[in-house]
């Protein structure tokens, strides 16, 4: 049947991405085939290769897409196919997580196998939850525990006795049978009173808390139909939650934000709203595409020596611009004695990663702080290249042409509408999952009321926050509130502002 392949059990983290160790993202990276489980983040998945088929075995509640069997076969087969298989399992594969026996069914076919183990739930939501499982002052001693055997049954496994008597106890999936291990726990010895918490969605920003105690837990947990999947934590080292509690107090945590940029651009907005807490909606509305044609970046390009200065408004006009240089045959050399400016320090950042230095920067970063950094300038006879969008404002060549120069503006890019639907986030505004939309340009304004139609009427209780002032005039001129406008136009200062602006108005 050919050459084997292998087989990668890899445990996926407990719901943040961010927690994947970095051999488990070797192995995605690696592999021609991705079977992945309901609790595996789809942030990860965007580590596999584009070409690499994905698979979804998971099972939401009773509803199971493959059963165990079915995925044990779909594993032999692709092994034997002779590929590469990244086995995607939510938290560590050998905490109940049937790893051990895909581990098995893998070895007796003869399919080489690796285990790459995972940061376990059980570990990690209580972290998130500020629980610590162990304290000097409070406990030595641990249990971990499936929640999924019926603790009434003849035949249970679960000693109850011995469970009783460990200063922590954390119950995997145990949501359904709370009743019954509160009561088990109870009759064997554990006090009514101890300190007792159900962590649902833990370490993602949907994450919920729900802290009692042994004897009311299961009561509490019923008034507020809290549901799987969940976590249930009993001890002492429950009660250290109120001074341990980072995480659900981030400034933005459970808010969620509708990033607008696109998805080539998104990640520093994106990173900065997760690390505050926040759930961030992707909707790039905006996709970059070449100017119609080139000619006029090409002649620039083959007269580049007669210029004395060339200015970047965008950091994908630098990405255009060199890119076509590249394509052309040339490099960064053909720009020796030209001096550079940016519009902001992101745009400034692209150059020098080229390895260029930046010779002007406005201390405002729009097109009219452009025009006043060139006041100190000599540009009579100066001439200067403006590689830009196919739409823009007109204020830095209009500047610059009164101060002398001869200014020369060539479209480097375009930004069209994406093939975003409105219906991917309708349902999240109707169900009031998204608290502000972030716009971080006229374009991405613009396509964004274009996507979601002439009848939308956006929902009182959303905000808007813009990255400047520009962009603030486009929301308004289209009949829309600028709620948040920060006083540094970057993505750190939009982020900064979102967060004041939140923590001004309270959590409620």
């Amino acid at each position: 049947m050919g050459n084997k392949g292998k087989v990668y059990i890899i445990g996926a983290g407990p719901g943040d991405p961010r927690l994947i160790t970095l051999r488990g993202v070797e192995c995605i990276r690696e592999a021609d085939v991705i079977i992945y489980d309901y609790l595996v983040s789809p942030e990860i998945l965007l580590h596999a290769d584009e070409k690499a088929r994905r698979i979804y075995a998971g099972k939401q509640g009773g509803d199971h897409t493959l059963s165990q069997d079915q995925i044990n076969r779909l594993l032999v087969e692709e092994g034997l196919k002779g590929n590469i298989v990244a086995r995607l399992k939510g938290g560590d594969p050998f905490i109940f997580g049937r790893g051990g026996e895909e581990a098995e069914v893998l070895r007796e076919a003869g399919i080489p196998f690796e285990v790459i183990p995972g940061v376990t739930s059980a570990v990690a939501v209580p972290a998130y939850a500020g629980i610590p499982l162990t304290h000097r002052d409070h406990t030595s001693s641990v249990a971990f525990v499936t929640g999924h055997e019926d603790p009434t049954k003849g035949k249970s496994d679960i000693d109850w006795k011995a469970l009783a008597g460990i200063g922590t106890l954390v119950f995997l999936m145990g949501v359904k049978n709370l009743p019954s291990i509160a009561e088990n726990l109870i009759r064997c010895g554990k006090p009514a009173e101890t300190p007792a918490a159900l962590i649902r969605r833990g370490t993602t920003p949907d994450q919920q808390t729900l802290t009692g105690t042994l004897a009311d837990i299961a009561q509490k947990a019923a008034a507020c139909r809290f549901a799987p999947p969940a976590i249930l934590v009993v001890g002492g080292v429950v009660g250290l939650r109120e001074e341990m509690n980072w995480f659900e107090t981030k400034p933005l945590f459970g808010r969620g934000i509708v990033v607008t940029r696109p998805e080539a651009q998104a990640e520093e907005l994106s990173e900065l709203l997760w690390d505050r807490g926040a759930r961030v909606i992707p909707f790039p509305v905006i996709r970059i595409a070449p100017p119609e044609n080139w000619a006029l970046l090409d002649r620039a390009l083959d007269e580049l020596e007669t210029y004395s200065w060339i200015v970047f408004t965008s950091a994908n006009g630098v990405f255009s611009f060199f890119g076509r240089l590249w394509e052309r045959g040339r490099d960064v050399r053909d720009l020796k004695g030209i001096r550079i400016a940016t519009i902001g320090p992101a745009t400034a950042a692209a150059i020098e990663a080229l390895g260029l230095r930046v010779d002007l920067v406005p201390e405002e970063f729009i097109s009219e702080g452009v025009v006043r950094a060139f006041a100190a300038e000599n540009l009579k006879g100066c001439r200067i290249l403006l590689p830009r969008a196919a739409e823009a404002r007109d204020i830095i060549p209009e500047g610059l042409a009164e101060m002398g120069a001869k200014v020369d503006i060539v479209t480097a890019y375009r930004t069209i509408r994406s093939d975003r639907n409105a219906s991917e986030i309708l349902p999240l505004l109707d169900e009031g999952k998204v608290d502000v939309i972030t716009f971080t340009s006229p374009s991405t304004v613009t396509h964004f009321l274009g996507i979601m139609g002439p009848e939308f009427r956006l929902p009182s209780k959303v905000k808007i926050a813009c990255i400047g002032p520009v962009t603030a005039d486009a929301v308004r001129k289209a009949g829309l509130r600028v709620d948040i406008l920060q006083e540094r136009y970057t993505i750190p200062g939009l982020v900064d502002a979102i967060a004041a602006y939140f923590v001004k108005e309270g959590r409620g």
